[in-house]
């Protein structure tokens, strides 16, 4: 017989003997009805109200027997281990699969531990990450909280930095968003990218996209994350391509955040970005409504960074945004724009174009024109 049947053997046995013992006491009465409840409890805590007396008895006692199982960690040098638990699995298959996994000594142990104290019935959906010191206790008590350790933050392309940080508060860091946004305007120097000059915001360089943080991360670790990943996405090809266009890194980042704004289709973008570049050859303003809405900020009227439609009015804006009042570019991004806006700058079409304005067909399209009055007569009925 191999040295783990016959523990195993032993422990079949022993756990007869003792479950036999148990329901002697009940059947008998005294003062050793007490006794074995009594010393599970000072361990594991007291048990769930709606076991009957013999189930609290034998939890108890088998409890008592399999304590190393219970209290010791299964692997307390190992590396953690992430596990899932799948809506409406019962307590015997997470006990199992969780023995399987390495996570715990012994699932039969670790089901009455859970009957024992309740907690079968309030096993929580998720995926967890397991601590390798862990005990079976701690396992148990973890699977009834699925709140994970790490969470997903997503980045709309076109989103600015107030946008982001609006949605911080549901979104399970535990971040301030005025610290957030403190630190973009005015990032300190070790999260700066090479190249970038003290007291630049870092708007703009937010690279969209799906992140996974931990809840704790910081606002300088989260900002880091994006830039990083921002740097990353620009190659070495991108960045000829940009300044063969004539523009630096940043200004190419200012123009294709304009792009952005303004673009609905994305294979629009090149033709939008080549109107652009076409009007900065000439030395003409861009008249971009987005930079206007950029200057006038939050509308509270109607619940939005970006006013629309705008009115005369509004494109008197005074500000160094308002690129229907100022030559050139803008004096930093609008937004923070997708891959495709930024290689549009990069890689725009060749196109006679100086003029576009939105289609009449609800498309999202737009109508692009040569001269002012080919663009009059694009006008909507």
């Amino acid at each position: 017989m191999s040295r783990r049947r016959k523990q195993n053997t032993c422990l079949e046995i022993s756990l007869i003997l003792i479950l036999s013992l148990a329901c002697l006491v009940v059947l008998a009465g005294g003062a050793g009805f007490f006794v074995i409840p009594s010393m599970a409890a000072t361990t594991f805590g007291p048990p769930a109200e709606n076991l009957s007396t013999v189930q609290r008895i034998t939890s108890a006692a088998e409890l008592l027997l399999t304590r190393p199982a219970l209290t010791n960690a299964a692997d307390p040098t190992g590396s953690p281990k992430q596990f899932t638990v799948q809506p409406g699995e019962t307590a015997n298959s997470v006990a199992a699969r969780l023995e399987e996994a390495g996570v715990i000594l012994s699932g039969s142990a670790f089901r009455t531990y859970l009957v024992y104290t309740g907690m079968d019935t309030s096993i929580q959906a998720g995926t967890y990450t397991f601590d390798p010191a862990m005990t079976a206790v701690e396992v148990a008590r973890e699977l009834q909280d699925a709140t994970p350790e790490e969470v997903d933050f997503n980045i709309l392309a076109g989103w600015r930095m107030e946008e982001i940080a609006a949605t911080l508060p549901t979104s399970g860091l535990s971040i301030d968003p005025d610290a957030f946004l403190r630190t973009v305007a005015s990032p300190p120097g070790r999260i700066l990218p090479p190249g970038w000059e003290p007291g630049e915001s870092l708007e703009g360089f937010l690279k969209p996209g799906s992140y996974r943080f931990m809840r704790t991360a910081s606002a300088e670790e989260i900002i880091t994350a994006m830039v990083e990943a921002f740097d990353q996405s620009v190659d070495a090809d991108l960045r000829q391509a940009i300044a063969e266009q004539g523009l630096s890194l940043r200004e190419a980042v200012i123009l294709a955040s304009i792009v952005e704004r303004e673009a609905v289709v994305d294979e629009e973008k090149p033709l939008i970005a080549s109107v652009f570049h076409n009007r900065l050859a000439q030395g003409m303003k861009l008249d971009s409504d987005p930079t206007v809405q950029y200057a006038i900020g939050y509308n509270l009227n109607q619940s939005t960074w970006w006013t629309n439609p705008l009115s005369l009015d509004d494109l008197q804006t005074n500000s160094p945004y308002n690129t229907y009042q100022n030559p050139g570019l803008p004096p930093g991004p609008i937004c923070n724009p997708s891959d495709t806006a930024l290689r549009a700058v990069a890689y725009p079409a060749q196109t006679p174009y100086f003029y576009f304005r939105a289609a009449c067909d609800g498309s999202g399209r737009h109508s692009f024109a040569r001269t002012f009055e080919e663009h009059l007569q694009n006008a909507c009925p």
